[in-house]
This record gives structure tokens, sequence and C-alpha cells, in this order.
């Protein structure tokens, strides 16, 4: 039988991130085979993924970056059962290492199957499912392109959002903070009215129609004042036509052509938990 030393545990808990007792029972159990070890480890990973398939991994971390000139950005969410462990440190450092891999791939099925320090992603969320004892994954990819692309990340990274704007201006990267600050508050449902599902304005001319009908309202005024309420829902509801959080005066369009006169918002991405 091989002598398990305390440096050979702290290399395979270096390794894997699994807790020194499993490290050094997994050591024992391969008779000191540092590969076999790491494998049994991730089986253990895999067991503990299955059973814990069904669970509700509704906390973790959103975490959004973007590339170093600005065009693009991805919003990711790495979901885990409690709130303890999304708020660790090492937790919140995979989610950020992850979303910096998550650039390099359009399609969270690409990016599932890219390696990630020896395995994939995908074998790595099982992994580590085995190593924290709960139910980790990708609940969220998204990525956005345009002229210039900015993130905010939401204190706790419970929210995190991306915002394309139309030029890299003097003030764009200001701007688009500013933008996707307003995105993760106010939580938009598109980024105009073009954007709006059309099922969703006939159930909202519906209910407003319902309502007007109830207070009493004659048939023939219910079209002009159902359109009134649809263009507040646009307001409520779409990003350029909501008011500025900061400066409630002018709506979000409005503030954006503050900075430049012909910059635009081209388009928003967000992430939560839940």
């Amino acid at each position: 039988m091989a002598t398990i030393t305390a440096a050979d545990v702290n290399k395979l808990r270096t390794a894997t991130g699994a807790g020194m007792m499993d490290c050094k029972k997994a050591l024992v159990e391969s008779d000191g085979d540092f590969d076999l070890a790491i494998e049994n480890l991730r089986k253990k990973g895999q067991k503990v993924a299955a059973n814990r398939s069904d669970r509700e991994s509704t906390e973790g971390a959103a975490i959004a970056v973007v590339n170093a000139d600005k065009t693009a950005g991805v919003v990711i969410t790495l979901n885990c059962e409690t709130d303890f462990v999304g708020m660790n440190e090492s937790f919140v450092k995979m989610a950020t290492e992850m979303a910096n891999q998550a650039m390099n791939y359009d399609t969270i099925e690409a990016f599932l199957a890219s390696d990630f320090n020896g395995i994939t992603v995908a074998e790595k969320l099982i992994e580590q499912t085995g190593v924290i004892g709960e139910k980790l994954e990708i609940r969220t990819f998204e990525k956005l392109e345009g002229a210039f692309v900015g993130s905010y990340i939401h204190s706790g990274n419970k929210i995190a959002t991306l915002v394309a704007l139309s030029a890299n201006v003097e003030g764009a990267e200001e701007a688009a903070r500013n933008v996707a600050m307003q995105a993760a508050a106010m939580n938009p449902i598109a980024l105009n009215e073009a954007g709006v599902d059309a099922a969703v304005i006939e159930k909202e001319i519906e209910i407003a129609k319902d309502l007007l009908r109830q207070e009493g309202k004659p048939e023939a005024m219910l079209e002009n004042i159902s359109k009134g309420k649809i263009q507040r829902f646009y307001k409520d509801n779409t990003l350029v036509n909501q008011d500025y959080i900061k400066d409630s005066s002018m709506n979000v369009a409005a503030y954006v052509k503050s900075v430049d006169s012909n910059l635009t918002v081209t388009g928003f991405k967000r992430a939560a938990l839940g």
C-alpha cells in the first residue's frame, strides 16, 4: 500500500477543489494513483449530481463580461441551491472564469463542451456538484454584439446586464453602464415597441378594455382609451421609453442622445437569479 502524504492530499485538493478528507479517502482508495483519485472524485460528483438533479438551483452568481475592444459581451448565471454557496468568493471566482471563457463561444452547447482546466465545463459542473454538495448548472447564456457594449453587475451578483450602443463615442462607456444599470433595476421586457410580442399587446388591450367596461365607459370610447393605456405600457416596459432612473425628466432614449445626438441603444441582455 502506498504511503499518502499531506503534500499528496494538498496536491489533489488544489487540482479538484474537493475537501481534505475526500481527497485523502480518494488517494487511499486509488493506492496513491493521482489520476485514478481524480477520476474517483469525478465519479462521486456524477453520483451526487444524479441524486440532486431534481433540486431547485435558484441561487448563484450572475456575471456579465465584455471583450477588450468593447464590441461584444456575454452574460451567464452559474446557479446553485443556496445563497451561502452563491456568495462564496471561490464560487464567484469560478463563475467569472466561466463567463470569460464563454466569450469565446456562440452557443451554450459549445461552451459546455469546451475545455476548462483539463475537463469540459459540463464535467466541471458535475465535479463541483460533488465537491460542494449542491446542484450546479449554467442557467443563462446570452451574448450581445454592438458598436459599443457595456455591462453592469448588481451588488451580490444577483442581476447582470449588457447594453449595446450604436457608436463608440466620448461618454459611451458611462452611458452604457448607466443604461445597463437601468435594465437591471427596471427589468424591461423589450428594447422598444417593435420588440414586444404581439400576443402580449393583444392581452394588454383586452385587459384595458375589460377594466374600462367595469368603469362604465361606452364601447365607442374603448379603442382610443385602450390605445393610450398601451402607450403607457410601452413607457413602463420597454427600455428606451422608460423614465431614466437618474433623471425622470427624460426617458432612456433622450438620456443617450444627451451624450451624443446620434447615439442610440441597439440592444440589451439581462440575467437574474431565481
